[in-house]
This record gives structure tokens, sequence and C-alpha cells, in this order.
């Protein structure tokens, strides 16, 4: 195997697990709690089993959202690779199914980093809030986490179809 086909297989290999982890987060979370409770975590003293509970949270959502990272990352370098980058941000020639995957992403990242994590950071109390704000903030993870959960669906289609199925274009 060529170094260069060595390279995108290991490039193609991380992207599948960052989507995996991405997408698997975002669904657990649909499956865990299919419905709005405004409501935060246990704020009970900090015990040892507590302070694990928190660590363990901090690594849960560190993963979630540098997942996020690492699909755009390994997605665009191994369009970038192909040599259709451009033409995927444009929208333009064979690649446009792929492009709508690649727009949808980065608006699912940037809902994911700008507004999810702000607002998830003092639901969690990584930030300091008072207890109405902690609380209305709950809502706004809540909608953005169903934002993302909805859009994974056509990116996934897009992403898939785009990289797999050129044809797709014509129907």
């Amino acid at each position: 195997m060529a170094g260069g086909a060595l390279v995108d297989l290991c490039v193609r290999w991380l992207h599948i697990a960052g989507v995996i982890v991405w997408l698997g987060h975002n669904w657990s979370n649909v499956v865990r709690r299919p419905r709005y409770r405004r409501a935060l975590p246990d704020d009970a003293p900090r015990e040892t089993p507590e302070e694990a509970l928190l660590a363990a949270s901090r690594r849960e959502h560190g993963v979630f959202r540098y997942a996020s990272v690492v699909v755009l990352g390994t997605g665009l370098t191994l369009l970038a690779r192909r040599g259709v980058l451009r033409e995927a941000l444009t929208l333009q020639g064979p690649t446009v199914v792929l492009g709508v995957g690649v727009w949808l992403g980065v608006a699912m990242a940037c809902n994911l980093w700008l507004v999810l994590w702000p607002h998830q950071r003092k639901v969690l109390g990584f930030v300091p809030a008072p207890l109405e704000e902690r609380l209305r903030c709950t809502r706004v993870t809540f909608l953005s986490s169903r934002v993302n959960s909805v859009l994974s669906l056509p990116t996934l289609f897009c992403m898939v179809v785009g990289s797999h199925d050129p044809w797709a274009l014509h129907w």
C-alpha cells in the first residue's frame, strides 16, 4: 500500500470514528431525555462520588466537542487530498451533495461550540451562574442539542451519498 493511500485510510477511519462519537452522543441524549425537563444535575455537596461524576461529565463533554473538530478536520483533509475541497465548499460540480453535507456539519459544529457549550458549562456548574440563569440554560442546551440531532441525519445522508454515489445529483 502506497504511503498516500495509507494516510487516506487512516484519515478516513479517524473521520468515521469521530462521526460515531459525535452523532452517537447527540442521539444518546435524545434517547435518554426525549422531552425537556427544567432540571439541573444534582447539586449535592461535592464528595468523592460526585467529584468523580463531575470529572466524568467533563471528559464526556470534552470528547464529544473535540470529536466535532476531528470530524470537520478529517473531512476537509479528505476533500483537499482528493482535490475537490474548493468545489465542495462552493457547491459546484459533482461534489455539490458532499458540499451540502460539509456546510451542515459546519453549522452543527458552530451550534455546538457557540451555542450549546457556553450554556452547557453553566448547566453543569463548570461556570458559576445564578440558579435562574442555569435553569434558563437547560432549555437552550436542550433545543441546541435537538437541532444537531435533527441535522445529523441529512448531514450523514449527504456525506454518504455524495461520497459514494455521484449519480444522486441526477434524480
